[in-house]
């Protein structure tokens, strides 16, 4: 048996995980298959990679055909490599992952015929998808759970504009997203006393409008600030 024999016998898919934030919710971006295996089921925007082109270019072609999201940073999560994840045989996909504001991008499915749909899912009711994509997401969520509290990666899902309540509820449906009701609430006293005391947030003299409550106060994230206070040593931690 030849090498070719022997070890040229897999082929290879990107799966990329979109998170996204709105109205409160923390959302993942499917489509609805178009071809077998698992036509009409919910998936996340994947597919196979070309033989003439590396794994980062073929995520960034998917993710466009698929959905119609380009000039998106995507990152690469881990593979996933089940001998038996794909009915048509050996198939190892790559993972990636990318967050962003959902007011940003239109969805649009591309022509390919691959995804009937593209829509955004609360990641909270996202039930059963194709293939092992449910596992993907999973180890793409704990990843962002891990970087949410030492990166300021939060502030890409969100407008350029925000409140502290907008702040807030985005921490919380990341980080207690898997809690009760009634412990899926952060302190905000002691939440809002910790993110202004790191000086990273720019008080912009404004208020929101056109909101039934009482308006509050909006400001953005300084990110030169903080790329200065990450040289000097700084820390994030939340």
């Amino acid at each position: 048996m030849d090498l070719v024999d022997q070890f040229f016998y897999a082929a290879f898919t990107v799966d990329s995980v979109v998170f996204g934030f709105d109205e409160g919710d923390l959302k993942i971006l499917l489509i609805k298959r178009g071809e077998e295996p698992f036509t009409g089921k919910w998936a996340l925007p994947g597919y196979f990679v070309k033989k003439t082109e590396t794994l980062d270019n073929a995520a960034e072609r998917v993710l466009e055909e698929l959905t119609g999201l380009k000039n998106v940073y995507l990152e690469q999560v881990r593979s996933f490599g089940k001998v038996d994840r794909h009915p048509a045989g050996r198939v190892i996909t790559c993972g990636y992952f990318a967050l962003i504001k959902i007011s940003d991008y239109k969805i649009q499915p591309g022509s390919t015929g691959l995804a009937k749909r593209a829509e955004w899912h609360s990641y909270k009711e996202i039930g059963e998808l194709a293939f092992d994509h449910n596992e993907v997401i999973a180890y793409a969520f704990r990843m962002l759970k891990r970087r949410v509290r030492t990166q300021p990666i939060g502030f890409e899902l969100l407008p350029p504009k925000f409140t502290l309540t907008q702040l807030q509820h985005l921490y919380e449906a990341i980080l207690l997203s898997d809690e009760s009701p009634e412990n899926n609430k952060l302190d905000k006293r002691n939440f809002r006393k910790k993110i202004l005391s790191m000086n990273l947030l720019v008080d912009l003299n404004e208020y929101q409008e056109g909101v039934a409550h009482r308006p509050a106060k909006l400001y953005r994230f300084d990110k030169e600030k903080y790329r200065e206070l990450e040289n000097a040593g700084f820390s994030y931690e939340l």
